[in-house]
């Protein structure tokens, strides 16, 4: 089992930034590629971006990318989602995910098997 932690959420105006993070405990953190995943009211959860386990590789949905960088630090146990120029749109409960390494995208929800509780983030026009 992996357990996660997400924090850093919070209410924030358009354009403003905010650092996620994900803390692990339980398993070996370094054998798991990660992914932050979102989901706004009414709409399904959707992909953001993910990290291999080197993070030798990461991947972006197009929504976000050039805004939002995904890091980790396998000391820490932490992955870290860096978000800047937040847009209304951005406003959603973040999620980070560990998946067993597969060689996949890692883009898919189905390739994550532990979830976090997710963190706010709110952002205002």
């Amino acid at each position: 089992q992996v357990q996660l932690v997400e924090s850093g959420g919070g209410l924030v105006q358009a354009g403003g930034s905010l650092r996620l993070s994900c803390a692990a405990s339980g398993r070996t953190f370094s054998n798991y590629p990660m992914g932050w995943f979102r989901q706004a009211p009414g709409k399904e959860r959707e992909f953001v971006s993910a990290i291999t386990r080197t993070g030798a590789y990461t991947v972006y949905a197009a929504s976000v990318k050039g805004r939002f960088t995904i890091s980790r630090d396998n000391a820490k146990n932490t992955v870290y989602l860096r978000m800047n120029t937040l847009k209304p749109e951005d406003a959603a409960v973040y999620y980070c995910a560990a998946a067993p390494p597969s060689g996949g995208s890692y883009s898919s929800l189905s390739e994550y098997i532990y979830w976090g509780q997710g963190t706010q983030v709110t952002v205002s026009s």
